[in-house]
């Protein structure tokens, strides 16, 4: 019995997967928790990039008719 204890806690088949594992799961909790912090400022820059996209194509359309 005591034996079969020592292979089992000496076992490490497994782990590997188990902290890779962990890493994803760590990684994708920063992830989200970056995109949720900084969401707003975000929001702002894609849509300042919206509008001056936006003001280019006008003057575009504009100077060609």
């Amino acid at each position: 019995m005591t034996g079969l204890l020592i292979s089992l806690w000496r076992d490490e088949a497994g782990a590997t997967a188990i902290e890779y594992g962990l890493i994803v799961g760590i990684m994708a909790a920063t992830l989200i928790t970056a995109l949720g912090t900084f969401s707003e400022k975000l929001e702002s820059l894609f849509s300042a990039i919206n509008t001056k996209l936006s003001e280019a194509e006008s003057k575009v359309k504009g100077e060609g008719t």
